[in-house]
């Protein structure tokens, strides 16, 4: 099990276009002790946020309206940030270049959550 006290204070930044999986992962990590940077809903705000906000991680939904998170990724690799996939696919619906990203499941536990911000941290700088 993940020392959520070691989880306190990280701000991750949360990208998910559904209002009540985006409140419950807000809850999630007020819970765990974290820093909530967002929610974005829409590709073009959370781009925004990903170049002006301090975070140390993300998660992100692969799948905004029908619009793909991918430049986002993108943008968070580029910038040495660690992020999670969230993602009711698992990794069928990622890139080449996105093997090896956490997924978290959907629907997934704060415990589910809480480990993968585990890894999350090992990365930040």
């Amino acid at each position: 099990m993940t020392d959520t006290a070691r989880l306190a204070g990280l701000r991750v930044l949360v990208v998910e276009d559904e209002m009540m999986v985006s409140m419950l992962i807000e809850d999630m990590l007020t819970d765990l002790g974290c820093s909530v940077i967002g929610p974005a809903s829409r590709l073009d705000e959370a781009m925004e946020l990903a170049a002006t906000a301090a975070l140390d991680c993300a998660v992100l939904d692969v799948n905004l309206g029908g619009q793909p998170i991918f430049p986002l990724a993108d943008l968070l690799r580029e910038r040495g940030h660690p992020f999670a996939f969230a993602t009711g696919y698992g990794d069928a619906g990622l890139r080449d270049v996105d093997r090896g990203t956490p997924v978290l499941q959907k629907p997934f536990r704060e415990g589910d959550l809480a480990r993968v911000l585990g890894e999350l941290r090992a990365k930040v700088g």
